[in-house]
């Protein structure tokens, strides 16, 4: 199960949305870098985006958008470390802005931090709590950690809030599977085969003999 492009997809567009109507408060140079980084960003150019965000970060330091933007370009070329330092500027910013907490906490999980990361998950959830990622990627982490039943808690939340995603039934089957429940983990497989998600057909026969 990839879960990782998935979410890598959903963050992506996360960040997109909220770059391209963010409430650029400040000079009109500092915007324009932003505007860049955001393009060599959808590029694939990170670094570049990056440099550009530096920039935009020098003329006004007080702006999350670009220490987000920033962030994010770290994460997709594997320095977590210092996305996650650019997320937690972020947050300082702007502490109620739950897809900041969304973002560091992916980068956490991706640098193996999962119990760091259910915590930033836990105030996203907080902050926006009717959000079925939050759920499915607090689920993950969970499972993760090897707490079952609280995966299953969040995959089904999420599955509440969003019955069309197939990796939420997929993470619940396993967790169920995980936890002995086979017969009713398979049933979540199925459906999530139902779904069009084509890998869980192989899944079943390996688990649901």
């Amino acid at each position: 199960m990839n879960r990782l492009n998935l979410l890598t997809k959903i963050v992506l567009l996360l960040i997109f949305t909220l770059i391209i109507s963010g409430d650029y408060s400040y000079s009109q140079t500092a915007e324009s870098y932003v505007q860049s980084g955001r393009a060599k960003f959808e590029s694939g150019d990170y670094q570049g985006s990056i440099q550009d965000m530096s920039k935009a970060i020098e003329l006004d330091p007080k702006n999350a958008v670009s220490y987000a933007g920033r962030g994010f370009a770290k994460a997709l070329m594997q320095d977590f470390p210092g996305a996650i330092q650019d997320f937690s500027k972020a947050i300082e910013l702007d502490p109620k802005n739950a897809d900041y907490y969304f973002f560091r906490a992916s980068a956490e999980s991706s640098n193996g931090d999962n119990k760091v990361a259910i915590k930033d998950f836990d105030q996203a959830i907080k902050l926006s709590p009717k959000n079925p990622v939050l759920y499915f990627s607090r689920a993950n982490d969970r499972a993760k950690t090897g707490d079952n039943k609280g995966a299953i808690k969040d995959y089904t939340k999420a599955i509440e809030l969003d019955p069309n995603n197939p990796l939420a039934y997929m993470g619940r089957g396993f967790a169920k599977a995980e936890l002995g429940d086979k017969e009713t983990g398979c049933k979540d497989f199925s459906k999530a085969e139902s779904m069009g998600y084509t890998q869980a057909a192989e899944i079943k026969k390996d688990i649901c003999k």
